[in-house]
């Protein structure tokens, strides 16, 4: 049974020009497993994932005939009900943590006000899996973290606040947006072992959004291609090189490669037929 089902969801932005289509008709299912979606920037990756949570503000609108989790519409939920679904069973972790960490407040305050506000927890408790969260994802001195702003943290360090931050509830659906980019790569290697464990071990579904090619082909079950606001392909993680639609082709002669040809990378020739 899929825990998320999207069905020809758009999401348009008004613009002085007229609308802008940012997804358009974009359906897929997750169940519980490691989801890839990949594509340029702008591609609508990013905008996917922020609609499940309906994280789209004015002048921006979300569309779907049908957008479902676990049974629950999230298009017609009222906005009281998708804040109970937000954090503690749908959580996402943004790509930049400096615009997605609260610049005035300590790290401790920020990783224990939910489980203290929604889960009545005591300080002592919160605090306790606070620091448990954040020895996770490799931070050598979680007592001092939870002490620190976010802008004494390195971008590396941030990143695995939030990703702590997003774990510490342990969501059915996780929405993880570039969650590895600012980490070295034992840090990475260990960050996707904890997600991988919670996917094979309490059944959660993962939405992971990157540009890495090779690191979605490893690690995740299926992966969905997208241009321009469609999925333009849908493959097992594991084939992904053997992708037959021109504009994956093209993301994956793009890819350096260790020892290879010293010469200018390709471009892409792009079709109008891949929009259609």
């Amino acid at each position: 049974m899929s825990l998320l089902e999207i069905e020809d969801l758009r999401v348009t932005f008004a613009t002085e020009a007229g609308p802008v289509e940012a997804v358009r008709g974009v359906s897929f299912s997750l169940s519980r497993e490691r989801l890839g979606i990949v594509g340029e920037s702008g591609s609508g990756k990013t905008m996917t994932g922020r609609s499940v949570l309906r994280l789209i503000r004015a002048p921006g609108r979300i569309e779907a005939r049908r957008m479902s989790f676990d049974g629950i519409d999230l298009a017609r939920i009222p906005e009281r009900e998708m804040r109970a679904l937000r954090g503690r069973r749908i959580a996402m972790v943004m790509q930049d943590p400096k615009y997605s960490l609260n610049p005035v407040m300590r790290v401790g305050r920020q990783l224990t006000e939910g489980l203290r506000l929604r889960d009545g927890m005591s300080a002592r408790a919160a605090r306790a899996k606070a620091l448990e969260a954040l020895e996770a994802v490799q931070i050598r001195d979680p007592e001092r973290v939870l002490e620190a702003y976010p802008h004494e943290l390195s971008g590396g360090m941030g990143q695995r606040v939030m990703i702590a931050m997003m774990l510490i509830p342990e969501p059915d659906l996780l929405i993880a947006d570039e969650p590895t980019s600012a980490l070295d790569v034992t840090v990475q290697a260990e960050v996707l072992r904890i997600l991988d464990g919670l996917v094979r071990e309490r059944g959660m579904g993962l939405m992971f959004i990157s540009h890495d090619l090779n690191l979605v082909s490893r690690f995740c079950d299926r992966v969905l291609v997208m241009y321009r606001g469609r999925i333009v392909e849908e493959i097992e993680a594991n084939r992904l090189s053997q992708a037959q639609h021109p504009y994956t082709r093209g993301l994956l002669n793009c890819l350096p490669t260790i020892g290879g040809p010293r010469q200018p990378l390709p471009t892409l020739t792009r079709d109008a037929a891949w929009l259609e």
